[in-house]
């Protein structure tokens, strides 16, 4: 919850060390505001990111999984973007399977200085979480 008692989504994102960290770092240092429940998590590579971590993420009480990949700009993997996009799909479909809205997870390239485009996606992201509302616990 937030102030006035409307639902703040908890959103994980998966954010990569080269790219889009300092991207992200750039919103921060800005005084770019987007909501202090977002939590980010660093990756050397987002193809790296294993599906069952999206879904752990949402089924510990993540409203949301937000995947900030390095698009074609990666150090590790020319084919990173596609490799990403895959996983994203596997993960979306796992959701599904377990009763989540696929929704509840999005990707999207952040390149270093994407501080406003980050910022954009998190405003988006939350708003379309605050409309499904909170990820209820799907029972195993």
């Amino acid at each position: 919850m937030s102030e006035g008692g409307a639902f703040a989504p908890k959103i994980l994102v998966f954010s990569t060390n080269n790219i889009s960290d300092p991207g992200i770092d750039l919103a921060g240092s800005s005084h770019m505001h987007y909501s202090p429940t977002i939590v980010v998590m660093s990756l050397p590579c987002t193809s790296g990111l294993k599906p069952s971590w999206v879904v752990y993420a949402v089924q510990q009480g993540f409203d949301g999984v937000f995947i900030a990949a390095d698009g074609e700009e990666c150090a590790y993997l020319p084919d990173c973007a596609e490799r990403t996009s895959k996983i994203v799909a596997e993960a979306q479909s796992r959701l599904a399977e377990l009763g989540y809205d696929a929704k509840r997870v999005r990707m999207a390239a952040i390149c270093s200085v994407c501080a406003e485009p980050f910022t954009n996606y998190m405003h988006e992201f939350s708003r379309t979480l605050a409309e499904m509302g909170p990820a209820e616990v799907v029972a195993a």
